[in-house]
């Protein structure tokens, strides 16, 4: 549908359900770009969220492969942050982005129609999508990994088997661990890509670093707000053998997280060896 016939449609559609129920919440589609420059000047009344989209191809090199998620997930942030001082009709408004697809996407569809296999590499982008979730987390209200089981999902099936993908233990990893408010670690050395937050009664904090090389790194991190740590941690570490490893329905785990204890020995108040 033409973009000037979608926002016809659009505001009309929403109209008549607001008309049943004012307390709706509208999503609005959109597309960095001209489209969601339009949807936000001529719909802006007509919307409570509006949505982006975001997929990544393959690269050759593992660290690039990986940045390319945080950089798409930055892209359509800094647009929404330029499109926020340039627009007279967001003036005062808070249009907040609902990114309900964003995933990697590419290679054969070995579990039938579009259904994609997942690598390690995969897994640690996924990882880095969600650091740059939380670092623009005042303009992404909901972000929505597409999808859940089969096809490009984080859950791949047979008729007698089930297994998670490297990016589906990345989702279960963090829903269970991370915490709940962001901290501030300053810049951390590319390639690698570090995120860290408190739990909800301020008591815990989880630091969760992506290492997209085969070597080992060794980092101070200087944490906003700093407090002293102390006592002992634990440490859950995602890997496989090779950039390329996955898991498969019915056959042994290539990639899985192990747990080990961490003891915690910082320099001052506010850093982390």
């Amino acid at each position: 549908m033409p973009l000037a016939e979608y926002l016809k449609k659009h505001n009309r559609v929403v109209e008549a359900m607001r008309a049943v129920d004012p307390s709706i919440v509208p999503i609005a589609v959109g597309a960095v770009g001209e489209r969601s420059r339009e949807m936000l000047t001529r719909s802006v009344g007509h919307m409570g969220l509006l949505s982006e989209h975001t997929y990544w191809q393959n690269k050759p090199d593992v660290p690039a492969h990986v940045e390319q998620a945080s950089a798409g997930i930055r892209r359509i942030a800094e647009a929404h942050r330029g499109y926020r001082r340039e627009l007279p009709s967001l003036e005062g408004k808070d249009i907040r982005l609902a990114l309900d697809e964003w995933n990697y996407w590419y290679g054969p569809n070995e579990y039938g129609e579009l259904g994609t296999r997942y690598f390690l590499q995969d897994g640690l982008g996924a990882a880095a999508a969600l650091h740059e979730l939380f670092r623009n987390s005042d303009l992404f209200f909901m972000a929505n990994y597409a999808q859940t089981v089969n096809v490009i999902g984080a859950i791949k099936t047979t008729k007698t088997e089930a297994e998670m993908e490297t990016t589906g233990l990345v989702l279960k990893l963090y829903r269970e661990r991370f915490g709940t408010t962001p901290v501030d670690v300053g810049a951390p050395p590319r390639p690698l890509d570090v995120a860290a937050a408190l739990s909800d009664d301020g008591r815990t904090l989880t630091v969760a670093v992506v290492n997209p090389t085969e070597e080992g790194r060794r980092l101070r991190l200087q944490l906003a707000g700093g407090r002293g740590l102390s006592g002992t941690g634990q440490k859950w570490v995602l890997t496989g053998p090779s950039r390329w490893s996955h898991n498969r329905p019915g056959a042994p785990r290539q990639v899985d997280t192990g747990v080990r204890p961490l003891g915690m020995t910082p320099r001052s108040s506010s850093s982390l060896r």
